[in-house]
C-alpha cells in the first residue's frame, strides 16, 4: 500500500478525466524533448556535490542551451536539495522544472512545496517494478506495487498538472506487467511515462522492443510522452536512448558529459548530435548545439569531474588529428575524417597535433599558421629535424616548430 495512503484516489482520477488539462502527443511527432538530470542524477557521482549558487549557474546555462526539462533535485533528500530546487524553480523562465520523489506521500508534498514558484512545475514520482525490486526492496506483490504507483501519481496530480511516472528498473521488468503499471498510472493522470534502464542492462534491440511493446499495449498511450532514462553500465546508454526514440520515445533523460550514478547516464551532447547528424531520421530537439562545449566545461569545472580526452563531441581529442594520413586528409578537406563541424558544438577549430606519427603536410600546415611558408626543399630539411625531436617528445608545440626552423638553417624568418 502507498505510505500514508489516502482515500481520494478515485475522486482525483475522475476530476483529472473531467479537467481541461489534456496533453495530446501524436506518436508521429518528431520533436524530441531533452530532459536534463545533471543536477539530480549527475550530482550523485561521489565527490561532485554542488551548492545552491553553483546549481543556479548550471541551471541558467541549461536553459540557455535549450533543454526542455531541468530535473533540479530530490527535494525531500536534504534541506540543501530543497533549497536548490526552490531557488531554481523561482529563477527558470522557460524550461519545465522537475522534482524527484518516491511513491511516498511526504516526498510528494515536499516536492510540491519546493516547486510552488515554478512557471512549469513537474513532479517525477515512481516505484521499482522489476521482480528484484518488488521482492527484495519492497517485499510486496505486483498488485500492491500497481496500487502504490497509481495512488502516488493521483496524489501528485492534486498539486501539479504535469506528473511524470518512473518505473524503476523497467529494463528488467516483464513487458506485460510493465504495461499494466503504465496503464494504471496513465488512468491516474500521468502525463509522462519514464522507462528507465536503471542498471544499464538492456541491449538496444531489447530496449527498443520494450518501448514498441508499450506503444501498443499501454492504455491511452497516444496522450502521454514516453521517456527513456538509460544508464551506461555496459556502455550502451546512448545507443539504447536512440533505439527508444526510433520506437516511440519522445523525451530523452540525460546529463552533460554523461555523468551520473556508477558508470553514468546517457550523454546529452551525444544524443543531440546523433539526431542532428542523421537528419533523415526526422527527429529534432530544441538544443542550441553551439553551446554544448561551453556547457560541458562549466559542468566539468563546477563538479571537479574531468572530461576524458576521447569523450565524444566534447573531449579534448574529439576534433584532434595526429596521424599523418588523417592530418593530410583533414587539411585537404575537413569532411575526409570529420562528420561534424567543430563550430556546430562550440569548438573553435579542428586541431592538427604534431607527433612522431605526423607527416610533412601537417608540419607545413602548422608552420604556415605561425608564419613560415616553406618550399618543398625547406620542408624536407625541417622535417628531418622534426622527426628527431618528435621521437623524444609526446607532442611538438609551436615553440618547437620555431626552434626546428632555426636549427635547420634554411634562412627563413617568421
Amino acid at each position: 500500500m502507498f505510505i500514508n495512503s489516502f482515500q481520494s484516489y478515485k475522486i482525483v482520477i475522475h476530476s483529472y478525466q473531467e479537467s481541461k488539462f489534456k496533453i495530446k502527443i501524436d506518436m508521429n511527432n518528431q520533436k524530441v524533448q531533452i530532459f536534463d538530470t545533471t543536477l539530480r542524477d549527475g550530482e550523485q557521482v561521489p565527490g561532485c556535490k554542488l551548492n545552491t549558487d553553483q546549481k543556479l549557474v548550471i541551471a541558467r546555462q541549461l536553459e540557455a542551451l535549450g533543454v526542455d526539462v531541468i530535473e533540479a533535485g530530490f527535494p525531500v533528500s536534504s534541506p540543501g536539495d530543497f533549497k536548490s530546487v526552490e531557488a531554481i524553480a523561482k529563477m527558470v523562465q522557460n524550461a519545465t522544472v522537475c522534482g524527484l520523489t518516491r511513491a511516498v506521500k511526504n516526498d510528494i508534498e515536499v516536492a510540491a512545496q519546493a516547486l510552488k514558484h515554478a512557471k512549469k512545475p513537474r513532479i517525477h514520482t515512481g516505484i521499482g517494478t522489476s521482480d528484484s525490486h518488488i521482492k527484495h526492496k519492497f517485499n510486496a506483490s505486483q498488485s500492491e506495487v500497481i496500487e502504490r504507483a497509481a495512488e502516488a501519481v493521483a496524489y501528485a496530480k492534486t498539486f501539479v498538472d504535469d506528473v511524470e511516472f518512473y518505473a524503476e528498473d523497467a529494463g528488467r521488468t516483464d513487458n506485460e506487467f510493465l504495461a499494466k503499471v503504465c496503464s494504471e498510472v496513465v488512468k491516474a493522470g500521468a502525463t509522462v511515462l519514464n522507462i528507465p534502464d536503471t542498471t544499464g542492462y538492456c541491449l538496444p534491440d531489447e530496449y527498443g522492443a520494450k518501448i514498441k511493446y508499450l506503444t501498443q499495449h499501454v492504455y491511452n498511450v497516444q496522450n502521454v510522452i514516453l521517456s527513456c532514462h538509460c544508464h551506461n553500465d555496459l556502455g550502451l546508454a546512448t545507443a539504447n536512448s536512440i533505439a527508444g526514440v526510433v520506437n516511440g520515445v519522445r523525451q530523452i533523460e540525460c546529463t552533460i558529459n554523461g555523468i551520473g550514478e556508477r558508470a553514468g547516464n546517457t550523454s546529452l551532447e551525444e544524443v543531440v548530435m546523433i539526431l542532428k547528424q542523421h537528419p533523415y531520421l526526422g527527429y529534432e530537439t530544441n538544443i542550441n548545439s553551439k553551446l554544448l562545449y561551453e556547457t560541458s566545461r562549466l559542468v566539468s569545472e563546477s563538479m571537479g569531474m574531468f572530461v576524458q580526452p576521447n569523450k565524444a563531441i566534447v573531449g579534448a581529442n574529439a576534433f584532434a588529428h595526429s596521424s599523418g594520413i588523417h592530418q593530410d586528409g583533414v587539411i585537404k578537406n575537413r569532411e575526409t575524417y570529420e562528420i561534424m563541424n567543430p563550430h556546430d558544438v562550440g569548438v573553435t577549430a579542428s586541431a592538427i597535433v604534431l607527433t612522431a606519427r605526423s607527416g610533412r603536410a601537417a608540419l607545413a600546415y602548422r608552420a604556415k599558421l605561425i608564419g613560415y611558408e616553406l618550399t618543398k626543399l625547406q620542408l624536407d630539411i625541417v622535417y628531418n629535424e622534426f622527426l628527431k625531436l618528435a621521437d623524444t617528445k609526446k607532442e611538438i608545440k609551436d615553440d618547437d616548430v620555431h626552434y626546428l626552423v632555426e636549427i635547420s638553417k634554411i634562412g627563413i624568418l617568421a
